[in-house]
């Protein structure tokens, strides 16, 4: 055999692992929507997650955050239900507002936050709040 094909197939054999290594952790990563401009970053594994700018928190689950705008919704607890659902409660940063809501894998990119009671999940457009959608998928 090559060397040609040897590294070829060390290089299949890397990315593999690394594609199986995603599902070996569902609830652990960052995901985006675009079209809010809005993230979930969240590790119900470990609960280790430390929100920039708000250390003061310490460890958490994970937060929902605005690539316009600091604030942040908290994860302040987290439960996997099963391989493709996750039980959350989010608070605001002050405190004064929270909501609890399920996390749903539909792929290996791919989630859906839907929000059940309590608050709205709301951002800062042009010093106007704009509430989220009930449900809003994420891709990794």
């Amino acid at each position: 055999m090559s060397m040609k094909k040897i590294f070829i197939l060390f290089v299949f054999c890397c990315t593999a692992s690394l594609a199986s290594a995603q599902n070996d952790k569902p609830f652990s990563g960052y995901f985006i929507n675009k079209e809010y401009d809005v993230y979930l970053k969240f590790n119900f594994y470990k609960n280790d997650i430390i929100i920039p700018g708000q250390e003061v928190f310490g460890a958490m689950p994970g937060y929902f955050g605005d690539n316009r705008d600091g604030r942040k919704w908290l994860i302040t607890n987290a439960k996997i239900t099963n391989k493709k659902e996750a039980k959350i409660d989010i608070i605001d940063d002050y405190g004064s507002e929270d909501l609890t809501g399920t996390i749903t894998i539909l792929n290996d990119s791919s989630i859906v936050l839907t929000q059940e009671e309590g608050s709205t999940l709301k951002i800062a457009r042009n010093r106007k709040w704009i509430k989220i959608p009930k449900k809003l998928e994420f891709k990794r």
